[in-house]
């Protein structure tokens, strides 16, 4: 403790007065204020959002309560339906004409005391069966007649017994009906025996539910919706005779529960109330303003005036020594005072004439020295050209190919003629980047050399992705590890091998991919290359082992600002791959 409250006040015998006085304001007036003040504010505004949450998530557990009780009423004023052995025959029953179905009709409402044992007068009742004597009207019709509604295609199509159906009825007929529709559908089919088929479908009253749900006084906006159409809300803005309207309101949303009932899936949005912090906040914003002026700003005011007082000419001649014009410092021209700052003010400019002489002979030093390292850079970069620079060959080769010719070896002269000339076209190094599809012409040229060579101990296959034929790469470095595949891959295995050479694009990486089938290399052989590659430099390459792929490596280093990636992976007498990883930036 004792060292820290000593290094404290080293270091702020270092700081000017100026940042002295400000750090006296900030960390004595400013941060404890803000600190003061944003605890307080975060535990207010967090308290009311925790409120506010667990009320939207309360809201939101009484809407589907009252939803699911509104829908278990149908559910079961329909399953009485459906357990009435009354209505069962009076649907089953042949009748001989429309006055024997209107005389059972009449009796049926009579001794079943249908109306009064389903209990529910607002809701709409239609039994549907698959009986042609029965004459459409009322409670009761002919199945026929909806097999093409949609709601009947529904109940089918889910393969369950009763279900919940929301849809928008675009009937003209009858003109006076809601055309907003919550029904609950199920299917009579509790006697097994039955000749035909039955169905009772209940169309809730949707007028009364919105009445309902708009009294229920929630403390938030509140919807139901369905496929992301709103069912039921509480403003007061639903129409039951227009189509159901999409919900719009997703970014206010605080609160959302998923229900699913009687299949149907709904959607319970709650919005995000109004904080009340925040609107007390902005009522009292002018009140809060002077405050921060008060506590703030008007201590900074004090702050300003004590440094001008004493700070100011400080400042001047700390100013004077960090400006620098066509490498020299310059004259304090305005001295004012005779105090101890305006003698070191006159000591500066005493100064100033021998430290511009001493800043005019260290940057033409610095400058020769800059120069120096430059040509050390281009000499190391020609020293890495003129190691795989082909120049040296030409001779040779065309010596080999008269040669090939006067023994009339005319296969052998031929392909050592395409071996100069493929040479040839890669000894300007003016510009050492070529594009891929060019490399990979040399890099096929050079394979069939080589399976000239083999035989049928080489096969190669090259798969260039379309998209990264015109990128730019340092010359002769895919060729490099090629020639390294087959001199100690395939050459070292007495069996047929194989070179695949890939190049393709992985999202912001342009990847090159040389792998052969030869004998592979061993654990500590790898370690050591991979080393190699990731750390090429111009000394490694002053060892002479390695020095193709060294050289290749480096330039790839040296051509993507170290940025590229090496991976190599391989088993004893399986294969052997190289991967390369350059960023396309």
């Amino acid at each position: 403790m004792r060292q820290l409250w000593k290094k404290m006040k080293s270091m702020m015998d270092d700081y000017k007065i100026k940042k002295k006085l400000q750090i006296l304001y900030v960390y004595c007036v400013l941060i404890p204020l803000i600190l003061t003040d944003s605890v307080i504010l975060y535990i207010v505004i967090h308290s009311e959002l925790i409120s506010k949450q667990k009320g939207m998530e309360n809201i939101a557990s009484a809407v589907q309560y009252n939803l699911s009780y509104d829908v278990e009423n149908a559910a079961s004023a329909t399953k009485k339906i459906y357990m009435n052995k009354y209505v069962n025959q009076f649907m089953e029953n042949e009748y001989e004409s429309e006055l024997d179905y209107y005389n059972n009709y009449l009796n049926f409402l009579k001794d079943s005391l249908f109306e009064s044992s389903i209990g529910m007068s607002e809701a709409t009742i239609t039994m549907y069966a698959d009986n042609s004597t029965i004459i459409n009207g009322g409670e009761f019709s002919q199945l026929e007649q909806i097999r093409d509604a949609k709601w009947y295609k529904y109940l089918k199509e889910s393969d369950q017994d009763s279900v919940l159906y929301i849809y928008y009825d675009d009937s003209k007929s009858p003109a006076v009906d809601a055309k907003r529709k919550i029904s609950f559908i199920r299917k009579l089919n509790f006697y097994e025996r039955d000749s035909c088929e039955k169905i009772v479908k209940m169309d809730m009253d949707y007028s009364n539910m919105v009445r309902s749900f708009v009294k229920m006084n929630y403390e938030a906006p509140v919807y139901i919706c369905y496929e992301n159409k709103i069912l039921l809300s509480n403003n007061g803005s639903t129409s039951v005779w227009s189509d159901f309207e999409a919900f719009d309101k997703l970014k206010e949303v605080g609160f959302v529960k998923n229900i699913t009932i009687y299949g149907m899936e709904l959607q319970i949005y709650v919005l995000k109330p109004q904080m009340e912090v925040m609107t007390q906040i902005i009522n009292n914003m002018p009140i809060i303003l002077l405050l921060v002026f008060i506590n703030a700003i008007l201590p900074w005011i004090f702050v300003k005036i004590i440094n001008y007082s004493f700070t100011q000419r400080l400042q001047e001649l700390s100013d004077v020594f960090t400006r620098i014009d066509d490498d020299r410092l310059y004259v304090i021209e305005n001295i004012r005072g005779d105090d101890e700052i305006g003698g070191l003010m006159h000591n500066y400019n005493r100064m100033v004439a021998k430290i511009n002489d001493l800043i005019q002979t260290v940057y033409i030093d610095r400058l020769r020295e800059q120069e120096m390292d430059i040509e050390r850079q281009n000499a190391e970069l020609l020293a890495l050209h003129s190691q795989i620079n082909p120049h040296f060959l030409f001779n040779a080769l065309e010596s080999i190919r008269m040669h090939s010719i006067l023994r009339k070896e005319f296969e052998t002269a031929h392909m050592v003629e395409r071996l100069a000339i493929m040479e040839r076209q890669n000894v300007d190094w003016g510009n050492d980047f070529i594009k891929v599809k060019e490399e990979m012409a040399f890099v096929e040229a050079y394979l069939e050399l080589q399976k000239y060579r083999f035989g049928d101990r080489l096969s190669y296959q090259l798969d260039i992705s379309e998209q990264c034929l015109d990128y730019q790469i340092p010359k002769l470095t895919i060729v490099t590890f090629v020639e390294n595949a087959c001199i100690h891959g395939i050459e070292s295995k007495p069996t047929p091998g194989w070179i695949f050479v890939r190049i393709y694009q992985v999202r912001s990486e342009f990847c090159i991919e040389i792998e052969d089938t030869g004998g592979g290399i061993e654990e500590p052989l790898l370690k050591k290359l991979l080393d190699k590659m990731n750390h090429a430099s111009i000394e490694k390459l002053k060892d002479k082992e390695g020095v193709g792929i060294l050289n290749a490596c480096l330039r790839l280093k040296m051509a993507t600002d170290n940025r590229v990636y090496f991976e190599v992976e391989s088993e004893i007498g399986i294969a052997t791959m190289i991967l390369i990883k350059i960023p396309l930036q």
